[in-house]
């Protein structure tokens, strides 16, 4: 039926209790929505931040209290509301906020109340507002404005419980505070036997880990660097990528221009001892609360800090034999439409136009991962002081990565050396070279095998080749069949070997 009346509308305002509970399951949980509130800190250049949770009394109480540039009134009415700036607005460097929401919809995903405390820095006075559901139920869109007596009463407590835990900050004043008053996740899903040490166990352990993490680059920054206390627990910064460790392998990085943006990937190999070291308590390969597995997979840092970890966002399947590896990708934040960046800034989609380049780099770094993680059962020592003569390989670190070669120091080996002479010595050598070859070559991990020219440099002189080939030549065999054969499975290319032993060939 026709529209008669083209120009008749109808208010079709949501209801507010509805919407707000509906667009606060973005796929928040405790620790992300802690991590979106600290964005803001650090957007507003906090560098010591607070997280108290009152839980000797229901409704629980948490407090995330900052020590950054705070807000006049005016700029914290703009911020309370829905959303605060728009998506496409163009942002500094450092800003870590993307679409104005995140404050408002992390918080409601863990409260049904709460309020902002602020004043600008060097001032005295604060101001507050407050977004409770139990209004906007009976008021509809309706922002609370706090009393003074209010605003005291909320500063009064946090102060307190500040006060009671250990390892607080020197000189510390807060200038945004914001305050879950509730919540419900803990109280309302729970039976009140659990309710306490769900909550302490989430803040204490899972949070701590996951802020540990997400914010290790800002923790640890020379100058000004970030400081985050939960409760009585100063948090210390885990990098995944622990470059001071000589045998923590990079491969080339490789970075492409994607529209204002500089895409950056770099691939890097654990080495095959983390597989063990992982277990133990104090690891540096893992956090406290994850292993190998959990954080095998893609980092990506946004402006510095990780908005995605662990996994290989649906490109490849997790697996025990890519546990070795990690991928470091950095953007900055002005091609977040083009990524597809969550409210949560949890998730992303990779553009097709970067999927094949992702792919293309994951398929070289899991080859080098695989190698790594089936080489694990052999042991590698550094420095010559150390014995090693139990084991019949050791690994040795190349430009072409890790290869196996025979081991001098093994015990049986050290003893027939002992039963050589001169020759016999000689001939030995080239035998072991030649396992040494194929077995890198049958690996994969010798694709290159020619020598630079100076042959002394892998054990193996001049001299002894010469020896190999007039005992190979009075044995019957060819010098097409040296030439062609046993040369090449030496690691020799014809290019490389002088005139003299080439003469012996002809």
């Amino acid at each position: 039926m026709k529209n008669e009346n083209p120009d008749q509308t109808e208010d079709v305002s949501p209801n507010p209790e509805f919407l707000i509970k509906s667009i606060a399951e973005q796929g928040y949980t405790l620790e992300t929505a802690l991590a979106d509130l600290m964005d803001n800190s650090i957007s507003a250049d906090a560098n010591k931040l607070e997280v108290m949770i009152r839980m000797d009394k229901e409704p629980f109480t948490l407090y995330l209290a900052d020590n950054g540039k705070g807000m006049s009134e005016k700029m914290l009415k703009e911020n309370m509301c829905f959303p605060s700036k728009s998506p496409d607005a163009i942002r500094g460097l450092i800003d870590l906020g993307r679409f104005g929401l995140g404050m408002k919809t992390a918080s409601f995903s863990q409260t049904r109340c709460f309020s902002v405390i602020s004043r600008p820095k060097g001032t005295l006075t604060y101001s507050a507002r407050t977004w409770d559901v139990a209004i906007l139920k009976e008021e509809g869109w309706k922002l609370k404005i706090n009393t003074a007596e209010e605003i005291e009463e909320m500063l009064s407590e946090y102060q307190e419980l500040s006060a009671l835990h250990l390892n607080s900050f020197d000189n510390f004043q807060a200038n945004t505070i914001v305050v879950w008053k509730g919540l419900y996740k803990y109280e309302e899903y729970l039976s009140s036997e659990n309710r306490q040490d769900a909550l302490k166990k989430q803040i204490t352990e899972v949070t701590s880990d996951y802020l540990s993490l997400v914010f290790h680059r800002f923790m640890e920054h020379k100058e000004n660097p970030l400081q985050i206390r939960i409760n009585n627990n100063r948090i210390d910064s885990f990098n995944p990528f622990p470059t001071e460790q000589k045998d923590f392998r990079p491969m080339e990085y490789k970075q492409k221009n994607f529209s204002t943006d500089t895409i950056r990937m770099e691939g890097f190999i654990l080495p095959a001892r983390s597989v063990n070291e992982s277990k133990e308590r104090h690891s540096i390969w893992t956090t406290k609360n994850r292993g190998l597995l959990d954080m095998e997979g893609i980092y990506i840092y946004r402006a510095d800090r990780i908005i995605l970890f662990g996994g290989w966002n649906g490109l490849i399947r997790k697996g025990p034999r890519l546990q070795l590896a990690r991928l470091r990708v950095d953007v900055g934040n002005s091609i977040d439409n083009l990524l597809h960046l969550n409210v949560a800034k949890s998730q992303i989609v990779i553009p097709h136009d970067l999927k094949n380049a992702f792919e293309q780099y994951i398929d070289e770094l899991k080859i080098e991962a695989e190698r790594e993680y089936f080489n694990r059962g052999i042991k590698k020592y550094n420095g010559k002081n150390k014995q090693n003569n139990a084991q019949l390989f050791e690994r040795t670190a190349s430009n072409k990565g890790i290869l196996l070669k025979l081991n001098p120091e093994f015990a049986l080996l050290t003893s027939l050396y002992k039963t050589f002479d001169e020759n016999q010595l000689s001939l030995f050598k080239l035998i072991s070279k030649m396992v040494n070859t194929q077995l890198n070559q049958i690996r994969q991990s010798h694709q290159d095998s020619d020598f630079t020219g100076i042959p002394e440099k892998d054990d193996i002189a001049l001299t002894d080749l010469e020896k190999c080939i007039l005992e190979l030549k009075a044995n019957g065999i060819s010098s097409e069949s040296i030439r062609e054969d046993i040369l090449p499975s030496l690691g020799f290319h014809i290019s490389s070997i002088p005139e003299n032993i080439i003469n012996l060939l002809k």
